[in-house]
């Protein structure tokens, strides 16, 4: 009897689409996926016919993205990362802006599945949304909790908030205030919280964190910063949730006369290309962005092909040296 395609796919232990890919040369597929195939192809003396091909043409070859906003300079960066890595493995992206809206992520969703992408990447905030648990489609979540089913890929969030918190202090300031989103969002983003607040009591000094929701206006947010200054006027450094409310508190600061750095320091997070060149001054926690990427991609397509994945992806950050802090 001549072998098909689906032989091929029981002796290597992997779906048909990943045998289809691995004959395609498309998509990310492991080394050892690819010999295992090729080994059960020659085992069973197979060779590829039309099918095989038809079969792999049935997929769409794209991906779904999902952030809250490529205007937000971190989110941008990413997003384009992922679009080059994806690009470069033979797929087409499709990108939705949530806005942390979760009627609008929710429609969202239901766009990307109606179009049968083949695979999602999320860096959205919202949680509970009923679409992720029955959308029975690879998912990898980026920097978020989504449920415990989708693994995610971060950088070391807890490390980022120890550099930064030791940075202020090692600079001579003790009366440090830490913006950070709501203490019930369920994001990795917190560990920077608890890391801030740990190497603040660890070098005997009070922390206080002000919530700042990511997703209000910018106006919004400089009257939160502006209340920081009315309610503590003693503050000598601000550790931001990001860069961009950092450029935000340093505008507050300079309006209320406040200098940077001689009598108030400010560090932000994210440390992006386009920040790192427009405010070389700001000092930040710069997050691996191109690698954040890659790996979300690799894990993707990991989950593509029914191969086992890890729960999380740590990656290491670095601090980008300033004069702000």
């Amino acid at each position: 009897m001549t072998p098909k395609l689906e032989d091929v796919a029981k002796l290597a232990k992997v779906s048909k689409t990943t045998v289809s890919r691995v004959l395609n040369k498309r998509g990310y597929l492991s080394q050892k996926t690819i010999d295992r195939v090729y080994a059960a192809m020659r085992e069973l003396n197979y060779h590829p016919n039309v099918v095989a091909r038809q079969l792999y043409k049935s997929q769409t070859n794209l991906i779904g993205l999902l952030f809250p906003t490529v205007a937000n300079p971190f989110f941008g960066e990413l997003v384009d990362a992922l679009e080059k890595n994806l690009y470069r493995q033979g797929f087409k992206v499709l990108i939705g802006n949530s806005m942390n809206d979760p009627k609008k992520e929710a429609a969202y969703l239901d766009q990307l599945l109606i179009k049968q992408v083949d695979g999602l990447i999320v860096g959205t905030h919202n949680q509970g949304i009923k679409e992720y648990d029955t959308a029975n489609l690879p998912i990898v979540a980026i920097d978020r909790i989504m449920n415990a089913d989708i693994p995610i890929v971060e950088s070391d969030n807890y490390r980022g908030g120890e550099l930064a918190t030791e940075r202020l202090i090692q600079r001579g300031a003790k009366h440090i205030i830490h913006t950070n989103g709501p203490i019930d969002l369920e994001t990795p983003a917190r560990r920077r919280r608890v890391a801030y607040e740990g190497t603040m009591q660890a070098h005997n000094l009070e922390p206080l964190t002000y919530t700042v929701d990511f997703n209000i206006s910018a106006k919004a947010k400089k009257e939160i910063f502006e209340k920081i200054f009315q309610e503590h006027p003693e503050v000598e450094a601000v550790f931001a949730a990001n860069d961009v409310d950092a450029a935000l508190i340093m505008n507050v600061a300079q309006k209320l006369g406040r200098q940077v750095p001689k009598d108030f320091l400010v560090i932000g997070y994210d440390g992006t290309q386009v920040v790192r060149e427009l405010m070389p001054n700001l000092t930040t926690i710069m997050q691996p962005t191109a690698q954040m990427a890659e790996q979300a991609v690799k894990v993707l397509g990991q989950r593509m092909n029914n191969e086992p994945t890890e729960t999380e992806y740590i990656l290491p950050v670095k601090l980008w040296s300033g004069t702000s802090a």
